[in-house]
C-alpha cells in the first residue's frame, strides 16, 4: 500500500464523498476515483459503497480506517523530524574542534544557541587530532589550518593569523626579540605538531628551528607555559584572543618577519541537504567570532 493512496482513502472517508475529496487534496475527482480502485484491487476488498451523491465506509473500510490512521500520522511525525526548518534547529549535531578553540569559543556560544533553539542537543570533540568526520559520522569538524586536498567542503568563518606571544615577565626578563635572529637567545615553547616556526619571509614561507625549552602535544599547555613565563610561544589569534585582551600575553612583531595567515575553517561532508542544526550552528559561530574580534 501506498502512503498517498492511505491519505486519499482518509480523505474520501471523512469527505463522505469522491468530489469533496477531491477538493480537499487538490486533485481531479478521476484520480480520488483511480487511486481507491487500486487501493481495493491490492487489497481485494471493497472500501466503500458507493451512490451517485455520496459514499460510505464498508466493513472491510471500517476495518482499515485506524489503521491507515496510524500509518499517515507515522509517516507525518517522521517527515516532521527529518526535514529542516528554514528557522529552527533540533536534533544531535555532532562536531569536532581544536581543543582550546573548542573548550572557549565554541563551548562559549552554546548557552545563547541552545536557549534559541531548546530542541537541540550537541555532542562535542575537543581534540587537536584531525578527525575523519565522514568516517566518525560527524556533521561537521572546525579546523585551523592550511587545508590539503580534500573530498569535505571547506567554508572559511574567520581569519586566524599565527602570533608570536609571551607572557611580560618573561619579557622584562629576557627582553623583547626584534629580528628572527633575536630568536636564537630566547626559550621556546613547542608544539609538537609544528616542531619549525613557520615565517613570511619576502613573501616566502619558511620554516625556522626555535630552541625548544618545552615540546608539548596540546594548545592549552603550550599557552599555559607561555603564560607562566617558561618562554615565547607560537599559536594562532583565535588561542590566545582573551589572554592579549587583558594583558596575560603580549604580541611580539618582528622586523624581519611576518606571521603565517591560517583561517578558522568550518569542514562538511557535503554541500548538498545541509541539516538547518550545521547551518544554525555556523551562523552562530560566525556571530561570536565577529562580536570577540
Amino acid at each position: 500500500m501506498q502512503i498517498a493512496d492511505l491519505r486519499i482513502f482518509l480523505a474520501v472517508a471523512s469527505a463522505g464523498s469522491l468530489s469533496a475529496a477531491a477538493r480537499q487534496l487538490d486533485i481531479g475527482p478521476m484520480q480520488v476515483s483511480r487511486r481507491i480502485a487500486v487501493l481495493e484491487e491490492e487489497l481485494s476488498v471493497r472500501l466503500f459503497h458507493r451512490t451517485t451523491r455520496s459514499v460510505a465506509l464498508t466493513a472491510e473500510g471500517e476495518a482499515l480506517l485506524p489503521h491507515a490512521t496510524t500509518m499517515v500520522e507515522a509517516e507525518n511525525s517522521a517527515l516532521g523530524e527529518l526535514r529542516p526548518s528554514a528557522t529552527k534547529a533540533s536534533g544531535l549535531l555532532r562536531l569536532t574542534a581544536p581543543s582550546v578553540f573548542g573548550q572557549t569559543i565554541v563551548l562559549g556560544l552554546l548557552p545563547t544557541l541552545l536557549a534559541r533553539h531548546p530542541e537541540l542537543r550537541i555532542e562535542l570533540d575537543v581534540s587537536d587530532r584531525v578527525v575523519d568526520i565522514v568516517g566518525q559520522g560527524l556533521d561537521l569538524a572546525i579546523r585551523i589550518a592550511t587545508l590539503g586536498d580534500s573530498e569535505l567542503v571547506a567554508r572559511k568563518i574567520a581569519a586566524n593569523p599565527r602570533v608570536l606571544v609571551a607572557s611580560p615577565r618573561y619579557l622584562q626578563g629576557r627582553g623583547r626579540p626584534r629580528t628572527l635572529g633575536d630568536l636564537e637567545g630566547h626559550d621556546c615553547v613547542v608544539l609538537q605538531a609544528v616542531p619549525r616556526w613557520p615565517f613570511v619571509i619576502d613573501r616566502q614561507l619558511q620554516r625556522i628551528r626555535v630552541n625548544a625549552r618545552i615540546t608539548t602535544s596540546n594548545v592549552a599547555t603550550a599557552r599555559s607555559a607561555a603564560e607562566q613565563g617558561l618562554g615565547l610561544v607560537m599559536l594562532t589569534y583565535w588561542d590566545v584572543q582573551q589572554q592579549l585582551r587583558d594583558g596575560t600575553l603580549l604580541d611580539i612583531d618582528l622586523e624581519d618577519a611576518a606571521m603565517e595567515d591560517l583561517s578558522v575553517w568550518a569542514m562538511t561532508p557535503t554541500r548538498r541537504h545541509v541539516p538547518t542544526r550545521v547551518k544554525v550552528f555556523l551562523d552562530a559561530l560566525e556571530q561570536e567570532l565577529a562580536r570577540l574580534r
